[in-house]
């Protein structure tokens, strides 16, 4: 077990008495669930990123709005950092709590408040899972577009915090273009709401803000989601190639033909083989990459693009194209790539799952890259990655019981991002900054841009107590990690360098 210890947050945090705390909850809220024994603790040590394990000072488990007010106002009182928890299913060790801090668990606020079929939006709790939203929208013919691979448990609390996509944010986009409405809470305990029931809203559209900033501006407490009409007919066809640059050019080919599919996923050998064993997909095995590319629409329409598209992946390379010849196959194929994760997990005792976008047109430059990457440390890597978009998420194997791996997949993984970083990209797409990337942060962004985010999270949260220690390094960190020259010596808000 790991543990993760950073000076610059747990030493310079507040020293708080924990009987004192928990007696002070109990008697503000006595129904509050709160976890203090070591053994009820220890779910609770971190999220999908489970190389790393904290113990949080106290973990709390509201069930209404109140509670949640109740918590923060105190934490704010006593000057005691927040993290907030949706699901755990995250993969950049945001949700990882702080040993001196409270853990604020959302999972029990799982209710679906609204279906509105006419205006085509729900309302739900943090704690509703993604996939929950659409099995309710069903029998009004509407479901909920962005559909990340966890959909099955992860929370759209988390979902906004982090921004999440999934296999046809290609078409329909991220959690943010999908948003109507949010409500949250600050660190005061005061109720926000960012967003509106019609399709824009005056002032700054502090909803974009809010969604991706991983928990440091406030607590999410409602979400209104808009919701689709369900696409007459969605048809997939699976090309392999045997060549893995070869399968990247026609990524760009096909977006380049005017056709934008509702998904276009690749994967490589490595990755294809173990959602074979695992899923039983009807992937080839000898393929080096295989594209799924899904297009959805009006039966005519989507019959003309599919030929459109397989001649596009011919034309590219493709040693065979085939098309699902029903709905229990395209389901086959979608869930292969969905498993790819879980799958792979079966060939490693550990695997580190990266995140990083791209242009489509450096995807064959990239990837190159990577296999170079691998061979230098000695670590094998799968690729698996929503190529129409960029979003890479290659997944480095590795044991941790072996001295150095741990150390070396962590390297391998920090330069895959600034590889990303240095042909256009980003460090992430859809899995956030967490604590996972916060020295690539330092790499993608200069000292202005940085000190311009710190200035955002002071205007929400003064004392920066919640979630300190991710998404955004301090410029003292970034002078350490050496991707940032720091003018004059001075670092600007000297008051948040405690975190």
């Amino acid at each position: 077990m790991n543990i993760l210890h950073d000076e610059r947050i747990d030493g310079a945090l507040p020293t708080v008495d924990p009987p004192a705390l928990l007696q002070a909850l109990q008697a503000a809220m006595p129904d509050l669930t709160i976890l203090h024994r070591s053994e009820d603790l220890a779910p609770y040590e971190c999220d999908g990123l489970s190389a790393y394990r904290t113990q949080p000072l106290l973990a709390v488990l509201p069930e209404r709005l109140e509670q949640v007010q109740g918590v923060l106002k105190l934490c704010h009182q006593y000057g005691v950092p927040v993290v907030a928890r949706g699901a755990g299913t995250g993969l950049s060790g945001g949700a990882l709590p702080l040993a001196k801090g409270v853990l604020l668990v959302l999972a029990r606020l799982n209710r679906i408040l609204e279906v509105n079929a006419q205006g085509r939006y729900a309302r739900v709790q943090p704690g509703v899972r993604n996939l929950a939203i659409s099995q309710a929208a069903a029998p009004h013919g509407l479901y909920y577009a962005p559909d990340p691979s966890s959909q099955i448990a992860c929370s759209i609390g988390g979902n906004v915090a982090e921004n999440a996509g999934g296999v046809h944010c290609l078409k329909y986009g991220l959690t943010v273009h999908n948003l109507l409405k949010v409500e949250v809470l600050t660190i005061e305990g005061e109720r926000l709401t960012l967003g509106s029931d019609a399709l824009d809203s005056p002032g700054f559209d502090l909803l974009a803000l809010f969604t991706g900033s991983e928990g440091l501006l406030g607590i999410v407490t409602e979400v209104t989601v808009k919701l689709l009409p369900k696409p007459p007919v969605a048809r997939v066809l699976l090309a392999s190639f045997a060549c893995v640059e070869d399968a990247g050019r026609a990524v760009a080919q096909i977006i380049a033909a005017g056709i934008i599919p509702a998904g276009l996923e690749m994967m490589d050998n490595l990755a294809i083989r173990a959602a074979e064993d695992f899923i039983h997909a009807g992937y080839p095995l000898q393929a080096a990459a295989i594209l799924l590319c899904e297009l959805d629409g009006v039966e005519a329409d989507v019959q003309d693009d599919c030929q459109r598209v397989a001649a596009v992946l011919r034309q590219a390379g493709a040693v065979e194209v085939r098309q699902a010849c029903d709905e229990a196959e395209r389901a086959r194929f979608w869930a292969g790539r969905k498993n790819a994760f879980p799958a792979v997990g079966r060939l490693t005792p550990d695997y580190y799952c990266m995140d990083g976008t791209i242009p489509r047109r450096a995807l064959p430059q990239v990837l190159e890259g990577i296999g170079a990457l691998s061979e230098q440390y000695g670590l094998q890597v799968a690729n698996v990655f929503h190529a129409g978009d960029g979003n890479m998420h290659p997944l480095i194997l590795f044991d941790a019981n072996v001295p150095g791996e741990l150390e070396r997949a962590e390297a391998i993984g920090g330069q895959i991002l600034e590889l990303c970083v240095a042909v256009g990209g980003s460090i992430t797409g859809e899995h956030g900054v967490g604590r996972e990337k916060i020295n690539q942060m330092c790499a993608q962004f200069n000292g202005d841009e940085i000190t311009l985010f710190h200035a955002i999270k002071a205007a929400f949260d003064p004392q920066g107590l919640l979630n300190p220690g991710k998404h955004i390094p301090t410029l003292q960190r970034c002078a350490e990690y050496g991707a940032l020259h720091v003018h004059r010596g001075q670092l600007p808000f000297p008051e948040l360098e405690r975190f």
